[in-house]
């Protein structure tokens, strides 16, 4: 498996809204950063995912990607809960999962 293998699901678990698919992304012990919260360990995770996917998001654009050893950092297009962001973001896999998380967006025009 190929770190682009995990984002590439990642982003299909997105669009399926599929939140076991998405959560099996995760390490264990894993952690989400956000301006607005900080979600730690499986049912942090859980939670916050089960409220962002019910905002129905929709990536309608990857528009940077830089892959380098265990680190993916992205900027994409998306439509979060019907308004159009612009999304950036970093995971850090560790044994194959998403060990450390961050995201933001901001309102894209």
């Amino acid at each position: 498996m190929t770190l682009m293998d995990l984002f590439d699901r990642q982003l299909a678990a997105i669009a399926d809204r599929d939140l076991e698919s998405l959560l099996a992304q995760y390490h264990d012990d894993a952690m989400v950063v956000r301006f607005d919260r900080v979600a730690r360990g499986a049912a942090e995770i859980r939670e916050l995912f089960t409220g962002y996917l019910a905002a129905e998001p929709e990536v309608v654009e990857v528009m940077s990607l830089q892959v380098v050893e265990d680190v993916i950092f992205y900027s994409a297009l998306m439509t979060i809960a019907g308004n159009k962001v612009t999304t950036f973001g970093t995971l850090v896999i560790r044994d194959g999962k998403i060990w450390r998380q961050t995201a933001a967006a901001v309102p894209s025009t």
